[in-house]
């Protein structure tokens, strides 16, 4: 009994004794706040290239991926749509590949199912055609335009016109990807601090954590808690919250996020035979988001839309969730009413078939005429944190900025990364690596 009393004070001293040393060595040479996938899979290409300096992932959530990571299609994309020369273009086509690399590495399960782009009304061939066009510029493989009886040989219930088949796009559960993702980073020396909300950022005094500490990491970062790490460094990679830390950090609050709530349908499961692999619409440029899509998913499901309303919180994934801050955030920021003006009819109707199931089923009819309502279920939802200049305009591309000063010029935040950031997130973070390589000259 002795003994077993004096082991277990032992193994309480050395815990105890643990927690004394983790609290004195909560300093590192660069912070990723942010633990969704791009976050994640920058903070595994730093400690991977930077072996021998210390790197932290902070995270609001006890979960990792949890938000628009862990809400998205699942959609590995071919970059098809994206401006010639575009990071966007750029970054999708690489990731895309080192996507597929990477999952075969480590086993993570994934299906190149294809991707049709369906046009269904004569109209819509001239664009069907420039977006074949933009395709090969953007070096997209095995791209090809193909009639209706090659259409149904492919997805024998879609009708169409004509269509541009991407054979390379594919599916994948991109929560597990970042996940492991999660798990390069640690087995590498990383640590990741979970329930960790950063509400400020500043340049600390040296007496704060040691003269020593004090100039050799000259950041603090506290979360809600009052908890504090400090830094060298920082980059955020903090999706729908990416505006709000720039501007704890001094930084520009240009460009801001507003957030657009996705509502999914599901085939019910006897009905899910109707898709083969993915089905999209053609893009119009007059609407700001791409349409109706189908969607199969790697448990067996498939996901229809989404359709594009404003959120009224952030992370509100329900029809009726709200937070007055959020909601007083967007509608009194300029650059959303401009949007709004600019897009009013496309807007009713979205809010419209956001209401009326059968108003959605209509948009999916129009490729799959045999669904009806009673094939379908209403699906999950997500928020995408789309980034909006002062002139009501989509900021379309990534952006990474910095700011000035001591604070600013140690800083670098990821402002805007939209779809397809989860397919392009490899290619992102060697980005992030060589930017913060040169900028902090790691």
């Amino acid at each position: 009994m002795a003994a077993l009393l004096g082991r277990r004070c032992c193994g309480a001293a050395a815990v105890a004794l643990w927690r004394a040393q983790r609290r004195q060595r909560s300093t590192f040479d660069v912070a990723v706040v942010g633990a969704g996938i791009v976050g994640l899979a920058a903070a595994r290409q730093l400690v991977l290239r930077h072996p021998a300096l210390g790197f932290a992932v902070l995270e609001k959530e006890r979960q990792l991926a949890h938000h628009q990571s862990g809400h998205n299609s699942g959609v590995i994309h071919s970059g098809i749509y994206y401006t010639p020369g575009s990071l966007k273009a750029k970054l999708c086509v690489q990731g895309a590949a080192l996507c597929y690399e990477y999952c075969d590495r480590k086993g993570i399960p994934y299906k190149q199912c294809g991707k049709l782009i369906v046009a269904v009304e004569q109209d819509e061939i001239p664009r069907l055609k420039a977006l074949y066009e933009r395709g090969l510029q953007n070096n997209v493989r095995g791209l090809k335009l193909i009639g209706a009886k090659e259409i149904q040989a492919k997805e024998p219930f879609c009708r169409g016109l004509m269509a541009l088949d991407s054979p390379y796009t594919g599916i994948v559960d991109y929560r597990q990807v970042a996940q492991s993702y999660a798990e390069d980073f640690q087995e590498a020396g990383g640590t990741i601090l979970t329930d960790f909300e950063v509400t400020d950022m500043e340049m600390a005094k040296e007496s704060s954590s040691g003269s020593e500490d004090g100039l050799q990491y000259p950041v603090v970062v506290r979360s809600s808690k009052g908890e504090e790490i400090y830094c060298r460094h920082i980059v955020t990679c903090a999706g729908l919250y990416s505006d709000r830390l720039s501007e704890i950090s001094g930084c520009s609050p240009e460009p801001r996020i507003v957030p657009f709530r996705g509502d999914y349908l599901v085939l019910k499961p006897e009905k899910c035979y109707m898709v083969k692999g993915n089905i999209y619409p053609v893009p119009n440029p007059r609407f700001p988001f791409l349409g109706f899509h189908f969607t199969p998913r790697m448990d067996g499901s498939v996901w229809l839309g989404p359709n594009a309303v404003l959120a009224f919180k952030r992370e509100g994934y329900k029809l009726f969730d709200f937070s007055a801050t959020d909601f007083l955030d967007a509608v009194l920021y300029s650059g959303l009413w401009k949007l709004v003006l600019k897009n009013l009819s496309y807007g009713l109707s979205e809010m419209y078939r956001a209401c009326f199931l059968s108003a959605q089923v209509e948009e999916l009819q129009k490729f799959i005429p045999e669904v009806t309502v009673n094939d379908v279920l209403r699906g999950p939802s997500g928020v995408r944190a789309q980034a909006l200049d002062s002139d009501g305009n989509l900021v379309d591309d990534f952006v990474f900025d910095g700011g000035t000063g001591d604070l600013g010029s140690r800083i670098l935040h990821v402002r805007n990364a939209p779809s397809p950031a989860a397919t392009s997130s490899l290619a992102i973070a060697e980005m992030i690596a060589d930017e913060v390589k040169q900028r902090f000259e790691l």
